[in-house]
């Protein structure tokens, strides 16, 4: 396997789906000619494999000269395939490896060396087979995710089920997921549990069991009972969409190192074949030069390195966490300093509902019954979280009645026979005609809501967003990566976010910042070393991408945040970080090595070859065994495991 073109390595990356439109993946052009490249190595393959038997079975009949023809059959078609492979880079503009192979090739049959050029034709034809098979399990992961797009969805409507197209589905629909379906949209569990595997998204292998109302990843499968699922996104718009659309977008660009292979490649290529010529040269022997061209061995530059990259794009997509490209890859193995957001981030995003005080008689649960009823007509995440909360405490929710909407400041309306006002203590307070009783005192980051009956106060409700669990340790963790440097920037008040670092041990806690001050942040960070930034909303999107590595939580995060990021984590969770970073770390480790182990063995070899130690045919085998042993090592990408995988978000 002397030379492999970059380029046809890269074209074999082709997955396309229509889930947006509603359809599953698809064969596009390049995936079809991906398929008969696969059939046409294959095919070379046995006809190289067919020639070297079939010469040798001659020879030892005492028939060289015809063995030395069988030997010519066998490496003819496997030379022109090669030869056509090369012209077509140089019209791309590419000086691609394969030119050693056919010089290899070209020179042992001029000279004579037939078993020779066999053995280096068979080596070429078993090399392109191991890439394809070394490539399709690096990619195996990232594929599976692209695999499980539903087409259809079963909705309910009626009375009666109907398989329908994904783009049919609207907010709302009522859907049937039976056991081993996949969701096809994000949603809410209608009646009844649900036992979903979220391995694809998560990474983790222990199915979640989700009562009713709680929220149904699209992408996840049932591993339980047939259950309702309504519909709260369209596909378009669910997880899973942006998940393939993220995949689709991945391993489009070279890594640096990748890059950097490339260069140094031709430069092997130059000293090969200068090699070559010294030897014949200096021995007057040109069976030495054709000795030398056949052990020269790039591929640890130009395949054990894409392999490695690949394989990690695979394992990272494993643990939830989505790389668009392989230099982003190789940029998170480098982070230094990291740039933290708070809301969403250090903290969930999400309001929830802490505390409810009451004012006179009426009880806690009559009284979150009364708010969130009247919440049900309101789409403030405010408002919302209390409607989560009275769905978790089992209560029953009327609809609400003549209901009058604040934008930002409250609701108002009928609950039965109720008149009802929820919101700000100023907007409650201006409908009860009375100063609304003080509640407890304001801790940093709590917001009060108030609730009246029948225009006397009622309940102050509580509404906080916590702490992410198991942020300390987390964070403590990422300095055992290597990370010398955490910061929080917030656009939030001082107190809040000094509230919510406290006990953190941050290097730094920037608060009040502008999104254009949050770029400045992130630009700041960089005499330090690569900044990693992190955040979850369309105000991170310039900080995002001001970084060396921008990653996004959760891949139903704002659009703009998603396309700016280089990382997009699956699912809602601060913890992906750390296997992420630590999947790229071992994966360059591994590259490096198979570079580095694989030339210093090639170069040993050519030199011996040069000084006639190797003859071409044991050159041959050398070669490919050097070749064989860099791509398994790079395949050892796949069995990372990561140490910090299960550290709690």
């Amino acid at each position: 396997m002397p030379g492999r073109s970059r380029s046809r390595s890269n074209a074999r990356w082709s997955s396309v789906s229509r889930y947006d439109r509603g359809a599953g993946p698809g064969r596009d052009g390049a995936t079809v000619t991906a398929a008969l490249s696969g059939r046409l190595n294959l095919a070379l393959l046995a006809i190289a494999l067919a020639g070297l038997l079939a010469g040798a079975a001659l020879a030892l009949n005492g028939r060289p000269d015809l063995a030395a023809r069988a030997w010519l059959t066998g490496v003819l078609p496997v030379l022109l395939a090669l030869v056509a492979e090369i012209l077509a880079s140089l019209r791309r503009g590419e000086v691609g490896l394969d030119i050693v192979a056919a010089l290899s090739m070209t020179a042992a049959l001029w000279f004579g060396e037939t078993l020779a050029a066999a053995i280096v034709a068979l080596m070429y034809a078993g090399g392109t087979f191991l890439e394809t098979y070394a490539e399709g399990r690096a990619r195996r992961d990232m594929s599976e995710l692209l695999a499980r797009v539903p087409r259809t969805a079963t909705r309910k409507r009626d009375g009666t089920l109907t398989e329908v197209p994904l783009d049919a589905i609207e907010p709302g629909d009522i859907l049937l997921v039976r056991r081993g379906e996949v969701a096809p949209v994000d949603g809410t569990v209608a009646a009844g549990t649900a036992l979903l595997d979220q391995s694809a998204l998560t990474g983790e292998a222990m199915p979640v069991r989700l009562g009713p109302g709680a929220e149904v990843l699209s992408g996840s499968a049932n591993a339980g009972e047939p259950f309702d699922l309504r519909a709260t996104r369209r596909a378009a718009d669910s997880t899973y969409a942006g998940i393939i659309r993220l995949v689709e977008a991945a391993q489009r660009s070279n890594a640096p190192m990748a890059r950097l292979a490339d260069r140094y490649a031709l430069v092997f290529l130059a000293a090969t074949v200068a090699l070559a010529a010294a030897a014949w040269y200096f021995a007057g022997d040109p069976i030495r030069a054709v000795a030398v061209l056949v052990v020269a061995t790039p591929c640890p530059l130009i395949l054990a390195v894409p392999v490695a990259l690949v394989g990690g794009l695979s394992r990272e997509a494993r643990v939830g966490v989505l790389v668009k490209g392989a230099r982003h890859l190789e940029s998170l193995a480098s982070v230094r300093s990291v740039v933290l957001d708070k809301t969403g981030t250090l903290t969930l995003g999400q309001p929830r509902l802490v505390a409810v005080l009451t004012h006179g008689a009426m009880t806690e649960d009559e009284a979150l019954r009364l708010a969130a009823s009247l919440d049900q007509a309101s789409r403030h995440p405010m408002a919302q979280a209390i409607v989560a909360e009275a769905a978790a405490r089992g209560l029953s929710l009327p609809l609400p009645a003549e209901v009058a909407e604040s934008p930002g400041d409250g609701v108002t309306g009928r609950v039965g026979d109720r008149e009802v006002a929820v919101g700000g203590t100023k907007f409650v307070a201006a409908r009860c005609g009375q100063p609304f009783p003080a509640g407890p005192p304001r801790q940093a980051g709590n917001v009060l809501v108030a609730l009246a009956v029948d225009g006397r106060p009622a309940a102050t409700l509580v509404m906080a967003d916590p702490l992410r669990e198991g942020t300390a340790p987390l964070l403590a963790a990422l300095r055992g990566l290597g990370v010398e440097r955490i910061l929080l920037a917030t656009g939030d008040r001082p107190a809040v976010a000094d509230a919510v670092a406290r006990g953190l041990g941050l290097d730094a806690v920037l608060s009040g910042l502008t999104p254009d001050q949050k770029v400045l942040t992130v630009l700041a960070e960089r005499r330090h070393g690569p900044v990693m930034m992190v955040g979850d909303g369309v105000n991170d999107a310039p900080a995002l991408a001001a970084a060396d590595v921008g990653v996004a939580m959760g891949a139903r995060g704002a659009a703009a945040t998603a396309e700016a990021a280089d990382v997009v984590l699956l699912v809602d969770r601060l913890d992906r970080v750390l296997p992420g970073i630590e999947i790229a770390q071992r994966t360059l480790r591994i590259a490096r090595q198979s570079v580095f182990a694989g030339i210093g063995l090639s170069v040993a070899c050519m030199i011996a070859a040069a000084l006639g130690h190797l003859s071409p045919v044991q050159g041959a085998v050398l070669q490919e065994a050097i070749d064989v042993t860099a791509i398994l090592n790079a395949l050892r990408v796949l069995r990372i495991r990561p140490r910090t995988a299960a550290l709690p978000a």
